[in-house]
């Protein structure tokens, strides 16, 4: 028992106005997923037994192209965003828990970055 107040022991404690917009982020990137995972699926099935220089033209097809790059900023964000509420409610010391979502969060950048990459390069030089 302190000799705070009820309005002291709160103060500070409340709403840092970011868990709307984080929900919105997951939810909108889980419906943008749908399709594109569908479309992947579809398409990758269609290409099964391919040559490599036929799956290197699908690739380098414009909008083939622009819906992978999609893809990928959807499901790594969607991914970081996922493992930031894991990582805040089953990890209780701070500053383990701040360095593992920064861990993510960077590993999801290097990721996102490393694949956009690989389908440009596949994209413009085959």
């Amino acid at each position: 028992m302190g000799l705070r107040t009820d309005l002291a022991k709160v103060r500070g404690l409340g709403s840092a106005k970011e868990g709307s917009a984080h929900w919105w982020s997951q939810r909108v990137t889980a419906v943008a997923l749908v399709p594109l995972i569908f479309w992947f699926v579809a398409s990758i099935i269609s290409l099964v037994g391919a040559q490599q220089d036929v799956v290197q033209a699908w690739v380098g097809t414009p909008w083939v192209s622009v819906l992978l790059i999609l893809l990928c900023v959807a499901m790594f964000h969607h991914l970081q965003l996922g493992m930031q509420v894991i990582l805040e409610d089953y990890i209780h010391v701070e500053w383990l828990k701040i360095a593992s979502v920064m861990l993510i969060k960077f590993l999801a950048v290097a990721f996102l970055l490393a694949s956009i990459f690989a389908i440009l390069k596949i994209a413009f030089l085959g």
